[in-house]
């Protein structure tokens, strides 16, 4: 199993628009530089594994499809959009985003919060067992845009 990232958002503060980055530093057990987690800002940031949120294209691609909701790059509040990696089955495992190791904790299931943030009614619902996954850093290193992903044996 081997995908890629598409794309990399951070926000700065809790409730801040995502900003688009083409590489990001991602440190152990604490997250990216310059997000909100990095400084335990969020809204999760009690949550483990709020190191690193990924969410698939194609889960994106298939609300799309099936609920006629569009979802922007990064307004979806994850960190990094994959492409050709299942997610759903990281949980557990280690993985590699680019030179970072990580774990996946759990399944980063939509919340109600999401939903008011964005105004759409549905995304809640369309997002079920397709939102993401959360991930613990293990080992520091750079996430860039095009960065391979794939299981650590």
């Amino acid at each position: 199993m081997t995908g890629n990232v598409r794309t990399i958002h951070i926000a700065p503060e809790q409730g801040a628009p995502m900003e688009r980055l083409e590489e990001v530093r991602a440190v152990a057990e604490q997250g990216l530089e310059g997000d909100r987690y990095f400084d335990t800002d969020g809204t999760f940031a009690d949550r483990d594994g709020s190191d690193l949120t990924l969410i698939e294209r194609e889960a994106l691609e298939g609300v799309a499809e099936e609920y006629d909701i569009s979802l922007e790059p990064g307004v979806h509040r994850r960190n990094v959009t994959t492409e050709g990696v299942a997610l759903n089955h990281l949980v557990g495992e280690r993985f590699r985003v680019g030179d970072v190791v990580c774990e996946g904790v759990e399944l980063c299931e939509p919340c109600s919060y999401l939903e008011r943030h964005l105004e759409k009614q549905g995304v809640r619902e369309a997002l079920v067992h397709r939102g993401g996954l959360r991930a613990r850093i293990l080992e520091d290193g750079d996430v860039a845009t095009g960065a391979p992903i794939e299981r650590v044996e």
